[in-house]
């Protein structure tokens, strides 16, 4: 009769914990997850038929507001003012490229500006010396001129292809290997300039984050920066899931699990005000790591990898993924060993110089590339300068 009341009394027990599990799974991702999270850009419970339209106008709206403030500001900028950035220093610890075309379409938001006056105003933030050299490389090689760059000609030092180089490179090629070809050309021409210790290549879309500064720093101290090809300092939001074939999200989601659910069920036997008949066992160890892991995939990592902007410190270092280049950082003298394998790969629909770089990474011996996160960059390029542009451009 005692056996079999211990096993009633053990058939509760695991009922109870099921019906609470099953509970707790139903209140947290199909009440309070969607009631929190519907509004999050990317999160899986996003009310994209909703909030879409409305939110892709708004940024578009402070994107074309900040253009004009930028506008503004250099039309007004005296040169005298910017003489410091018209003087390259050689040699200098870290050279910023920022390549430019002229953009046919969008030309009222600036992006050039937007991106030139955040560099202005925030290289200086590094105590008492200049953060980094700042150099512009024009690539417009059409009959109109680049109207922006221009008009930062007084303000920056300006690199363009001489004439000679310009009739060399009107053969017909493909938007891709143009693109590239444009690329290894700023390349090679900021470090032969400035024969900088570091360089990073910007793309005119690419708008710096305030902290831009102190954590490349922070990332060129750290070791492995001396043994890596490049680091991409921009991954698109969209693409930063753990549901994701890269094996380190997947350590990492799991690792989130379980850390999450070791503390939870560390914490019930001291603070428990929901009466919660979970253990530290096997398998509600189990339960809870796979709940934190999809609720942290549902919620968003994007969300959870902000967190890291308290210190530059906390930024996460990894192996590089194949998109994108907006925004690229090149330890020591790479930018040279970059610049000569896209010269040696033509580029195509689907073979662009970001999965050039990739490739030729993975099968080169001893050749590494990482990736920061959260992005040091935000990419504000709702028009591109060098693909067609749909009517009304989304977030998503």
């Amino acid at each position: 009769m005692r056996q079999w009341k211990v096993f009633f009394s053990q058939r509760q027990r695991w009922s109870s914990s099921l019906t609470q599990a099953l509970a707790l799974s139903v209140i947290t991702f199909c009440i309070i997850l969607p009631l929190c999270c519907h509004r999050l850009l990317y999160s899986y419970y996003f009310f994209r038929f909703m909030y879409l339209n409305s939110m892709s106008d708004e940024v578009l709206q402070k994107s074309l507001e900040r253009g004009q403030d930028a506008l503004r500001f250099w039309q007004s900028s005296s040169p005298l003012e910017s003489t410091r950035f018209g003087d390259v220093v050689p040699n200098p610890e870290l050279l910023v490229t920022v390549v430019t075309a002229r953009r046919s379409e969008a030309r009222d938001f600036h992006y050039l500006l937007q991106v030139m006056q955040r560099l202005s105003s925030i290289a200086g933030s590094c105590g008492g010396r200049r953060c980094a050299e700042v150099l512009l490389c024009d690539v417009e090689s059409g009959p109109e001129e680049n109207q922006d760059a221009k008009l930062l000609e007084a303000h920056f030092k300006v690199i363009r292809r001489s004439t000679q180089e310009q009739q060399a490179n009107r053969e017909p090629v493909n938007t891709f290997e143009r693109e590239k070809r444009d690329y290894v050309f700023c390349l090679r021409q900021g470090w032969e300039l400035v024969k900088p210790k570091n360089m990073i290549i910007l793309e005119d879309d690419a708008l710096p984050r305030q902290d831009f500064f102190r954590v490349v720093e922070d990332l060129l101290s750290r070791r492995f920066a001396l043994h890596t090809l490049y680091i991409k300092l921009y991954h698109p939001e969209r693409l930063q899931r753990y549901w994701n074939p890269e094996p380190y999200r997947i350590l990492e989601w799991v690792g989130l699990g379980l850390v999450g659910a070791t503390a939870l069920l560390l914490s019930i036997p001291y603070w428990n005000p929901f009466s919660l008949s979970f253990t530290l066992s096997a398998s509600h160890l189990i339960f809870f790591t796979l709940y934190f892991m999809a609720a942290a995939e549902l919620i968003g990592r994007h969300y959870l990898l902000e967190v890291r902007r308290i210190s530059p410190q906390l930024y996460a270092v990894s192996p590089a993924t194949e998109c994108c280049t907006p925004a690229m950082l090149f330890p020591g003298n790479a930018s040279q060993k970059v610049a000569d394998f896209l010269d040696g790969s033509f580029c195509y629909k689907g073979n662009a110089k970001d999965m050039v770089l990739y490739h030729k990474v993975r099968t080169t011996p001893g050749e590494r590339s990482h990736s920061v996160e959260p992005n040091l960059v935000t990419h504000i390029g709702a028009y591109s300068s060098v693909r067609p542009n749909p009517y009304r451009p989304k977030l998503l």
